[in-house]
Parts: C-alpha cells; sequence; structure tokens
C-alpha cells in the first residue's frame, strides 16, 4: 500500500487521474452496460427470431467468463487506467509492436460510439414522447380518415398511410441538411439535435471527474436497474409471458420475415450475426475495470468491480429478453419500431401494464438508462484515450486531465467525432446498425487480442504477484472464446450490413498512421517511461519473452478464421 499511498499523493500535483473511488462507484459508472441491451434487442430479434432469448443468454455467459481473465490482467498493473486494451497491450507489445496500439485503438472505437447510438434512440424515445407518429389503428388516422378518406384515390392501405402523413408532426420530418454517401446517409435532423444536446449533457457531468461521476450514476442506476427488473419479472408474474412464443427453435427464413427457417448455412448465418451484434453489449461490463488506476485499493477493488458488475449484467441480460420475447412473440418483435428501437421503450412499458402514466414513467426511466449507458461509455473511453496518450500509443495532446483529475481532451475527442457518428445514426435503421457493426468489429478485434494477452501473460510474467488468478480452465475458455469471437465477426458482420467487416477493418487500420506519427515523430522511436516502468516493456530482468512463435501462430490463426468464415457463411 505504500506505492499506491505514494502515487496518491502526488497524482493532483501532476495532472493526472485521481484515486478518489472504491470498487462500488466504479460498479455505478459500469452499470449503464445492462441499458445496452436496448440498442439491439429490437434488431437481434428482427434477425434471431425465436433464437434471440437464447443468443442473449449464450453471449452474456461467454462475457462472464472471459471478464475473470480481464480482471486477473487488470491486477497486474494497479497504475493504469483505460481498461483491459491497456493491459493486453502490455502483452503483445513485446512481440508485435504494431498490435499493441491496435488493442487500445479497436477498444476507443468499439465503446466510442455509444454515445452516439445511445443519443439517437434516446432522442427518438423523447420525440415520440412529445411529437408521437400516430399508429395506423389510433382513433386520430380513423377520425381523419372519416373526414378526408372519400376523397382519396387507391387502396385502404394507402388511404391509412396518407392519414399517418398527414397527422404526422412537422418536426418529425424536418431536417437541416441530409446527404448520403453510396449505402450511407446522414441528417441533421431533430433526431440530431435532440441528441447533441443529451451529449453536451453527459459531457458537462463527466467534467466533474470521475468521483462526481460515480456518484451522479449512483443514483441515475437506481432508478435505471430497479424498473428494467421490474420490466423483467413483471409478465412472468402476472402470466404475460407466452410459452409458445419461444418455439419452434429454428432460425428465421430470412431477416425481417415471420417464416421459420432452418438450420442451414443461411441461418447459421443469422444465428451468428445475432451472436456478433449481442457481443457489443454483454462483454461491456469489462468497463468496470477501466478505473484502476482510480482505485483507493486496486488490489482488492479490481476484482469486486468486474465480478459484480458481471453478476448485474448476467441477471438483466438474461431476464429482459426472456420476457420480451414471452410477452411480444415473434410477430411483435418484427414490428419495425421494435427492429430500429424507437419502440423498444413503449413495448417494455406495456408489457407491464398499469395506463398511460406508468408507461410514460417507465419511457422516462429508459431514456434515463439510456443516458447512463452513455456516460459509462464517456467515462470508459475517454480514459482509454487518456491512457494510450500516456503510454506512447496514440497522440501526446490526449495526456491532459482537468483540475478534478477528468482527461477533457480525451472527452472532446470523443465528442467530435460522435457529432459526426449521431448525423449517421440518425438518418435511419441502416445506416444506425451500419455504425453498430463496425464498432463491433473492433471490440470483436480488441476481445480476441485481450483474451490471448491472458496465457501470454501467464507464460512471460508468471512471477509478478496477482491480486486474482483466474482458475487455468478460464484462461483455456478464454482462449476458445477468443476464436469463437472471431466466427461471429467473420460470418456475422454481413448480416447487418454488406461492407460492415471490411469497414471495420480499414478504421482498424487506422491507427497505423496515427501511432507512427506519435511512436517515431513525437517520440523519436521510443516509449515513455511509464511504459517501460508500469508495463515492464524492455527489463529483460523483469520479463522475458517466453511464449516463442505461440503469439504469432494466434494472430494467424485468428486471421484465417475470420476469412474462412466470411467466405463460408453467406445469406
Amino acid at each position: 500500500m505504500t506505492t499506491i499511498t505514494n502515487i496518491h499523493a502526488t497524482t493532483e500535483s501532476e495532472g493526472r487521474l485521481h484515486r478518489s473511488i472504491s470498487w462500488t462507484g466504479a460498479f455505478w459508472v459500469a452499470s449503464g452496460v445492462p441499458a445496452l441491451v436496448l440498442f439491439s434487442i429490437g434488431g437481434i430479434a428482427g434477425t434471431t427470431g425465436t433464437l434471440s432469448f437464447l443468443i442473449w443468454a449464450m453471449s452474456i455467459g461467454m462475457g462472464f467468463i472471459q471478464s475473470f481473465i480481464y480482471a486477473e490482467i487488470a491486477g497486474l498493473f494497479p497504475n493504469k487506467s483505460g481498461g483491459a486494451s491497456i493491459y493486453g497491450a502490455a502483452a503483445w507489445v513485446r512481440y508485435v509492436k504494431l498490435v499493441a496500439p491496435l488493442s487500445v485503438w479497436c477498444n476507443w472505437f468499439a465503446w466510442s460510439p455509444v454515445l452516439s447510438l445511445g443519443c439517437s434512440i434516446a432522442a427518438a424515445y423523447i420525440l415520440n414522447a412529445f411529437a408521437p407518429i400516430p399508429a395506423v389503428n389510433s382513433p386520430e388516422v380513423a377520425q381523419w380518415l372519416a373526414a378526408h378518406g372519400a376523397s382519396l384515390a387507391g387502396t385502404d392501405v394507402e388511404k391509412a398511410a396518407a392519414a399517418v402523413a398527414a397527422l404526422t408532426p412537422a418536426v418529425r420530418d424536418w431536417t437541416l441538411f441530409s446527404h448520403a454517401v453510396g449505402p450511407i446517409s446522414f441528417s441533421l435532423n431533430a433526431s440530431f439535435f435532440v441528441g447533441a444536446t443529451l451529449m453536451l449533457v453527459v459531457f458537462a457531468i463527466q467534467h466533474r471527474g470521475i468521483m462526481g461521476t460515480a456518484s451522479v450514476q449512483k443514483w441515475i442506476g437506481l432508478s435505471v436497474i430497479v424498473p428494467m427488473v421490474i420490466v423483467g419479472l413483471v409478465p412472468i408474474l402476472t402470466g404475460k409471458v407466452d410459452w409458445a412464443n419461444f418455439s419452434p427453435l429454428v432460425p428465421l427464413a430470412a431477416a425481417g420475415a415471420a417464416d421459420p427457417g432452418s438450420w442451414n448455412i443461411p441461418g447459421w448465418t443469422l444465428v451468428l450475426g445475432g451472436l456478433f451484434i449481442a457481443a457489443w453489449s454483454t462483454y461491456g461490463f469489462e468497463t468496470a475495470v477501466c478505473y484502476t488506476s482510480e482505485f483507493r485499493n486496486p488490489e482488492k477493488d479490481t476484482f469486486k468491480a468486474i465480478f459484480y458488475s458481471g453478476l448485474l449484467c448476467l441477471a438483466l441480460f438474461i431476464l429482459v429478453p426472456f420476457t420480451f420475447q414471452g410477452a411480444l412473440g415473434l410477430s411483435g418483435m418484427l414490428d419495425p419500431a421494435i427492429v430500429d428501437g424507437s419502440g423498444v421503450a413503449q413495448a417494455l412499458a406495456h408489457m407491464v401494464g398499469g395506463g398511460k402514466i406508468v408507461e410514460s414513467a417507465l419511457v422516462m426511466l429508459m431514456i434515463l438508462a439510456l443516458v447512463l449507458s452513455i456516460m459509462t461509455a464517456m467515462a470508459g473511453s475517454s480514459r482509454t484515450l487518456y491512457q494510450g496518450a500516456v503510454d506512447g500509443w496514440l497522440p501526446r495532446f490526449l495526456d491532459h486531465v482537468n483540475e478534478h483529475g477528468a482527461p477533457t481532451r480525451a472527452m472532446w475527442t470523443d465528442l467530435w467525432f460522435n457529432l459526426v457518428l449521431l448525423a449517421i445514426a440518425c438518418a435511419d435503421a441502416t445506416s444506425f446498425f451500419f455504425v453498430l457493426a463496425v464498432a463491433n468489429v473492433g471490440y470483436i478485434i480488441f476481445n480476441f487480442l485481450n483474451l490471448n494477452s491472458g496465457w501470454i501473460h501467464r507464460i512471460d510474467s508468471g512471477h509478478v504477484a496477482r491480486p486474482y488468478k483466474a482458475p487455468t480452465i478460464l484462461i483455456v475458455l478464454g482462449t476458445v472464446f477468443a476464436f469463437a469471437n472471431a466466427v461471429f465477426m467473420g460470418a456475422g458482420a454481413k448480416v447487418w450490413n454488406p461492407v460492415a467487416l471490411w469497414a471495420g477493418l480499414i478504421t482498424a487500420a487506422l491507427i497505423i498512421p496515427v501511432f507512427i506519427y506519435r511512436h517515431y515523430v513525437q517520440d523519436g522511436g521510443k516509449f515513455p517511461h511509464e511504459t517501460f516502468e508500469d508495463l515492464q516493456v524492455g527489463d529483460g530482468t523483469k520479463t522475458e519473452k517466453r511464449a516463442g512463435i505461440l503469439p504469432y501462430l494466434a494472430l494467424i490463426a485468428g486471421i484465417v478464421v475470420v476469412i474462412v468464415s466470411d467466405l463460408f457463411f453467406h445469406l
């Protein structure tokens, strides 16, 4: 504890992150992760049908097992912030210098879009509450048709569509500017400006530092977790779960189609696509170890933070999708408003019942849940940028904190990056899931590298004391899951967009010029002293390269798995 005390004493004077929270603080910061189920519960339901609840259960089960590896490697670096990618980079840099910044970069561009995607969904919920688009079977549409229907030509369906268009508030169709580049659209519409406002509010809260953020998120977290538990349990207790909605357990014939398919290659491709996109949400509680250098007692707090965050996510990622499917059924899950996410909050509220007041309250709480996930993402992703700059992977200007210990330059970088993504995500559902799929390509790359870093650290740094040591069987399972995740990416990314895999790989490759600029231009080809001291790089008396060719074989095998999966699986 002497070392930690000394660090704490000098931290504020050096303008570094502050040791101000316990594991409970990190737990509350990570409590926004269960809300990530709202991002893709509709999309996964529309892609995998009756298998949806199993996709979520399998994915969170894998994520929970993987978290034990992250808890172990995080304990090796009590003075580091930024999460598992930073700790995994220490293993890879001894073998392939460029892989280390790739891990950090992929983790950042995987997590950072939570800001834009969450704000776009929250904006849709807010607009639905204050400027709703009337349903086709609503009384307003019926009254409009009674007054104007006789003067319209066309079928009843066309007349109903004309009524909905006439009754849609003008703000829902307004846009300042919109355009399309290839398959990707972007729009500065009402959703964009509402979402941008939410993003600025989150930025203001985060500006107060991790202690202030954890304090705010504790109360938001309580107001969100409790309703999610209610949404998960009430339909079961009130008999609204129809067990017929869980069969037959076969893939859909095609994404968005209500017809059951079969366990052929297109069916498996849809299933792997569901596992691919679910991983972005279910694995996310590993963000609890982003705050190691801000824990007052990192030796004990690190494991507790990720373990209890994992238990919370395990419960909610199984419970909420289960009752969601049981109450709505296949036809309800394939509703366009459910698939694109804009109607998920209303659907969850209807599952609980209680009238308009209860529904409105639950919708507002779901908006809070999204704000919570946005705060979690900004806290974690900004610290990844900050620590990446400290360790020499990313540009030096990101190595800055304010008087509250908040990495403000990294936060501003997150903000501007996500304003661009927000304009894309607010255009349409296709653009939303394109951003999500590209982000998840980065996330799978990060997970592959960091799960393999577990056994690399065991081989190379077995002599280093570990506050927590995962059972060897979990290290083995984590390695197997690393390659399973590679299959999900190679086979499943195309389900969400034909070019998602390649767009994600190109985005990952952008780190090459960034790292070359930092390492060879700014640092003259040498790493900062923090990298050598804290990551134990370059000191042969402490750490030796004992893994031989195994890390290189793992990289080659991972690339082969992705390529073969992409070629073999198809829709």
